[in-house]
C-alpha cells in the first residue's frame, strides 16, 4: 500500500487544482444530452418507437449512457497527467521510487477513478432532472459500476501515455479509440440494431457491460443479465489493468 495511498491522494489533489479539466469533462456530456438527446427524442417520438429501446423513451435510454460516457472520456484523459509528469520530471521520480510500480499505477488509476466518478455523479444528478422516472435506488450500483469501468480505462490511458511524449499525439490517439468505443457500447442505440460485425466488437468492449448494468439499475431495462454485466466488466477491466501495470513496469526513465 506504500505506493497506492500517496498516488490516490496526489491525483485527488491535482483534481482540486485543475478546475478547467472538471469543467470540460462535465460540459461535453451535457452538450450531447441537450442537443443530441433532446433532438433525437423528437425523432423517436412516433408510435411504437419506444419498443426499440426496451419500452423507454429515448432520453431515459440515453441518460445512463451519458454517465458512462463521462467516465470513459475522463478516464482516458487521465493519461494526460502522465505526459505532464514526464515533461516536469515527476514521472522519473516515480519510476525510481522504492514502492512497486504496480502499486504506483494502481494508486494513480484508483485516484483518477474516484475523481472521475465524482464528476459522473454531477452528470447523474442532471439527468434525473432531464429524464424523470429514473430509479433513485440505482445511484449506488451506478457508482460501483463506474469505479470499475474507470479503473480499467484509466489504466489503458496511462499505458498509452507512458509510450508517448506528445500531448497532441496522445489526444489524437485517444480520440481515435474513444469514439468507436462510445458508439459500440450501447450508449446511443441498442446493441440489437447494430450490424453483426459491430456487435461482435461491442461484446469485447468493457463499456458495453457498464452501460447495460447502469441502465438496468436506473431504468430496469437491460440487454444482458445484470450478473453477466458485473462478471464480464470485472474480467475485461482486469485485462486492461494488467496491460497498464505491465506497460508501466517496462517503462524506463528514457521514455
Amino acid at each position: 500500500m506504500n505506493g497506492i495511498i500517496p498516488m490516490v491522494y496526489r491525483q485527488i489533489k491535482r483534481f482540486v487544482n485543475a478546475r478547467s479539466r472538471l469543467v470540460m469533462t462535465i460540459v461535453q456530456p451535457i452538450l450531447w444530452l441537450v442537443f443530441f438527446g433532446l433532438g433525437m427524442s423528437r425523432a423517436f417520438s412516433f408510435p411504437g418507437a419506444s419498443v426499440m429501446f426496451g419500452g423507454l423513451s429515448y432520453l431515459s435510454f440515453l441518460a445512463s449512457g451519458m454517465v458512462a460516457m463521462t467516465i470513459i472520456v475522463g478516464s482516458f484523459m487521465s493519461g494526460v497527467s502522465v505526459i505532464w509528469d514526464k515533461q516536469f520530471g515527476f514521472l522519473k521520480e516515480t519510476l525510481v521510487a522504492p514502492a512497486p510500480r504496480a502499486q504506483i499505477i494502481i494508486g494513480r488509476a484508483l485516484g483518477d477513478a474516484l475523481v472521475i466518478n465524482l464528476q459522473a455523479m454531477i452528470i447523474l444528478a442532471l439527468v434525473y432532472l432531464i429524464a424523470p422516472g429514473l430509479r433513485i435506488e440505482g445511484v449506488v450500483p451506478v457508482v460501483l459500476y463506474g469505479i470499475v469501468l474507470s479503473l480499467g480505462f484509466a489504466s489503458l490511458g496511462i499505458a498509452l501515455s507512458v509510450r508517448l511524449s506528445s500531448m497532441e499525439g496522445f489526444q489524437m490517439i485517444v480520440n481515435l479509440i474513444t469514439q468507436p468505443l462510445l458508439f459500440m457500447s450501447g450508449i446511443f442505440f441498442p446493441l440489437s440494431t447494430m450490424p453483426d460485425w459491430m456487435r461482435i466488437i461491442a461484446y469485447l468492449n468493457p463499456a458495453t457491460y457498464a452501460v447495460d448494468g447502469m441502465r438496468y439499475w436506473l431504468t430496469g431495462v437491460s440487454a444482458f443479465n445484470p450478473m453477466e454485466d458485473v462478471a464480464l466488466l470485472l474480467v475485461l477491466t482486469a485485462v486492461l489493468l494488467f496491460l497498464g501495470v505491465r506497460s508501466f513496469e517496462k517503462a524506463t526513465i528514457e521514455d
